[in-house]
C-alpha cells in the first residue's frame, strides 16, 4: 500500500463508480482534514450514500483511490478500514437492542482491543474494558442509561447510543450518517450537544438533510449533485452560492 501526504485523515482521488451506464460517483476528489467537522449534503439521488459506501468498503470503486491517514485502502475490506480508524454510524440504529447500553459499548471496545471473543468469560477478567465503557458513557452524559437495555431507550437516546458505540472503536474518522433522522425535533439538541463534545482530534463527516444541524456543526461543507462534487466551502460560502441555492437550498433560501 502506498503512502501519500499525511495531512488528510480521509482522502479520495478520481473516485468513480458505475453500474452499467449509470454513474453514481464521477471523478470525486475529496479531502477531510484531521480534526475538522465536515458535512456532505445534496438532494436525494445526489450520490451521497454511494460515496460513503465506497469510502467504507461496502462498494468497490470502478476507478480511483481512497486513503486513510495517507495510506491507500482502496482494496481493503470494511473491517480492515475500521481497524485503521474509519467508523460509520447508521441511519437505522445497528445496536444490539436487547443488550444494555454499557454492554454495547463494551463490545465495541473489546472488538477494538481484539478481545471480543472472550467476553463470554467472567466479566472481572475484562474490568479495564468495562471501566473504559463507563468512563466513555459518563463523558457523553449517558451514564444514567448504562444498565438499561437499548430497546427501552427513547429513539433519540438510541441515536446517542449509536454514536457512543462508534466512539468505543476510537475512530480517527467518524462518518455520521444522518444522526438526526427520525429523531423528534425536541431531542435533536442532545445530538448536537454530543457531537459538539466529540474529541477534537476526530475528523467527522456528517451526512444530513437537516440544514440547521449542518450549518450549526460544520466547518466545511461539500455539496454533491448527480454523483459529482458541485462545490466545497465554508458554511457562509455555501449559503451564498447561487448554484447551491438553486439546486439544493432553494432560490428563496436565506
Amino acid at each position: 500500500m502506498s503512502v501519500a501526504s499525511a495531512g488528510a485523515a480521509l482522502e479520495t482521488s478520481g473516485l468513480c463508480k458505475s453500474f452499467g451506464a449509470l454513474a453514481v460517483a464521477q471523478d470525486i476528489d475529496f479531502r477531510l482534514e484531521r480534526g475538522v467537522r465536515h458535512a456532505l449534503i445534496g438532494p436525494n439521488g445526489a450520490g451521497k450514500t454511494s460515496f460513503v459506501n465506497l469510502v467504507t468498503g461496502v462498494l468497490e470503486p470502478t476507478a480511483g483511490m481512497i486513503r486513510i491517514d495517507g495510506v491507500d485502502v482502496t482494496r481493503l475490506p470494511q473491517a480492515a478500514r475500521v481497524k485503521r480508524g474509519l467508523v460509520r454510524t447508521f441511519q437505522i440504529s445497528a445496536l444490539f437492542r436487547r443488550l444494555t447500553l454499557l454492554e454495547n459499548v463494551t463490545l465495541a471496545i473489546a472488538e477494538r482491543e481484539g478481545t471480543a471473543g472472550g467476553l463470554v468469560r467472567p466479566a472481572g477478567r475484562y474490568r479495564n474494558v468495562i471501566e473504559e465503557g463507563h468512563t466513555l458513557l459518563e463523558t457523553l452524559g449517558l451514564a444514567a442509561d448504562a444498565l438499561r437495555p437499548v430497546n427501552e431507550l427513547a429513539y433519540g437516546r438510541q441515536r446517542l447510543a449509536d454514536i457512543a458505540v462508534s466512539l468505543g472503536l476510537k475512530p480517527k474518522v467518524l462518518l455520521l450518517d444522518e444522526p438526526a433522522a427520525g429523531v423528534p425535533s425536541g431531542e435533536t439538541g442532545a445530538i448536537i450537544d454530543m457531537i459538539e463534545r466529540l474529541p477534537a482530534e476526530i475528523a467527522f463527516l456528517i451526512i444530513e438533510h437537516d440544514m440547521d444541524l449542518v450549518f450549526r456543526l460544520a466547518e466545511r461543507i461539500t455539496v454533491m449533485v448527480q454523483g459529482a462534487i458541485l462545490i466545497e466551502g465554508t458554511p457562509q460560502e455555501i449559503a451564498a452560492d447561487p448554484h447551491v441555492r438553486a439546486v439544493y437550498l432553494g432560490t428563496e433560501a436565506e
